[in-house]
C-alpha cells in the first residue's frame, strides 16, 4: 500500500461510522477524507496496489437508477479489494415484504457495509440505526453527500483551494445544493445558492450549514439574482427536474429558464470561472452543450472524482 494512503488512513478514526450527510462530520474529518481521496487517486494513476479492503464485501442497494453512482461504487469497491454486490429494487424484499429494520439486521450478517441510493432520507437513517455496519448515502431526495465530497475535491484541484473559494450554485435548490452548502460550510468556502423564490433549498438545512460555516470562516447565502455569478470561482448547476418530478418538467423548465448556465452567464462570471454539473445534463435546459464542452467545464473531472472520493469514504469507515 502506498505510504501516503497508509498515512492518511492512520490519521482518520472513522471505522464503523455511517456516511449519511456531510454535516455529520467535522471540518477536520472532511478535509482528511479529501486528502485520502487525493492519495487514492494518485495511487490509481500510478497503478499502485491499494486493496485496503481485501476480503470485505459491500452491498449496493439501488431504489433509484444510476450511471455514475453504480459505476463509481462498483469499480471503487473492486479496486479496494472488496466484493461488490449490486441489488436493485426488484432484487430484494425491502419495502415489499420486509421492514428496513429486518433488512438492516440481516444484511449486517452478510456484508461489511451498505451503500444505498433511494428516495427518503429517513430510510437511510433507519438502515444505519438498525444495522451494525456502516451505511453510505449514495443519494436521497434530500442529500447527495458523496457527490458533495467529489465536488469539493474537484474544486480544490481546479481552483487551488477550498478556503475562500466562491461557489455559486444556480437553479433548483435540491439535494445537490444541500450537500454543497454542507461541504462548503465545513471547508471555509463562500457558497451562494441562487434560485427563484419558489425553488429555494430547505431552510433548516441552510440554517444548519450557516451555523457550521461559523467555525471555518465560510459563508452560505441565498439569492435569486443571477448577478451573483460575477467573480465566481465556480458556477454549478444540476437538472431542473430531479427523479420523481417528471410530471412537473414543463412547469419547472419554464420557471427556471432564466437560471440556465449558458455562455452569456459564463462570460458574466469572468475568465477564471469553472463550470460544474453532477450529470446527467439536459442540454438546452439547465445548461447548454456549448458550456458543458467549453474550456471552462471541469464536469468530467468532477464525474471521475466520484470514484476517488467514494473510495476514501469506504476505506475510512469499513473495518
Amino acid at each position: 500500500m502506498p505510504e501516503t494512503v497508509k498515512r492518511h488512513l492512520s490519521e482518520l478514526d472513522l471505522t464503523g461510522r455511517s456516511f449519511l450527510t456531510i454535516h455529520d462530520y467535522s471540518p477536520a474529518e472532511v478535509v482528511s477524507l479529501l486528502d485520502l481521496a487525493v492519495a487514492l487517486k494518485d495511487a490509481q494513476k500510478r497503478r499502485a496496489a491499494h486493496a485496503v479492503l481485501e476480503g470485505r464485501a459491500v452491498a449496493m442497494i439501488f431504489m433509484k437508477t444510476s450511471t455514475r453512482t453504480r459505476m463509481s461504487f462498483e469499480v471503487g469497491i473492486e479496486q479496494l479489494g472488496a466484493q461488490p454486490m449490486f441489488l436493485n429494487a426488484n432484487d430484494i424484499q425491502l419495502r415489499v415484504g420486509e421492514t428496513i429494520k429486518d433488512t438492516a439486521n440481516v444484511m449486517s450478517r452478510y456484508v461489511d457495509a451498505i451503500m444505498i441510493r433511494t428516495f427518503a432520507q429517513q430510510d437511510v437513517e433507519d438502515l444505519a440505526r438498525y444495522g451494525q455496519i456502516p451505511v453510505i448515502n449514495g443519494l436521497t431526495d434530500t442529500h447527495h453527500p458523496c457527490q458533495g465530497m467529489a465536488d469539493a475535491m474537484t474544486i480544490r484541484e481546479h481552483v487551488g483551494k477550498l478556503d475562500g473559494a466562491r461557489l455559486v450554485y444556480i437553479g433548483d435548490g435540491n439535494n445537490v445544493a444541500h450537500s454543497l452548502a454542507e461541504v462548503g460550510a465545513k471547508t471555509g468556502m463562500q457558497v451562494v445558492i441562487c434560485t427563484p423564490e419558489d425553488y429555494k433549498p430547505d431552510a433548516a438545512i441552510v440554517a444548519r450549514a450557516q451555523e457550521d460555516a461559523q467555525a471555518t470562516g465560510g459563508t452560505v447565502e441565498l439569492t435569486s439574482d443571477v448577478a451573483a455569478v460575477e467573480g465566481a470561482d465556480v458556477i454549478y448547476t444540476d437538472t431542473f427536474t430531479s427523479m420523481g418530478q417528471e410530471a412537473e418538467h414543463d412547469v419547472r423548465v419554464a420557471a427556471l429558464a432564466a437560471y440556465q448556465v449558458n455562455m452569456d452567464l459564463v462570460r458574466r462570471a469572468g475568465p477564471q470561472v469553472k463550470v460544474m454539473h453532477c450529470l446527467p445534463a439536459h442540454w438546452g435546459e439547465e445548461i447548454t452543450e456549448e458550456v458543458l464542452y467549453s474550456p471552462h467545464s471541469v464536469v468530467f473531472d468532477q464525474a471521475e472524482n466520484r470514484l476517488h472520493a467514494q473510495k476514501a469514504i469506504m476505506a475510512a469507515v469499513i473495518a
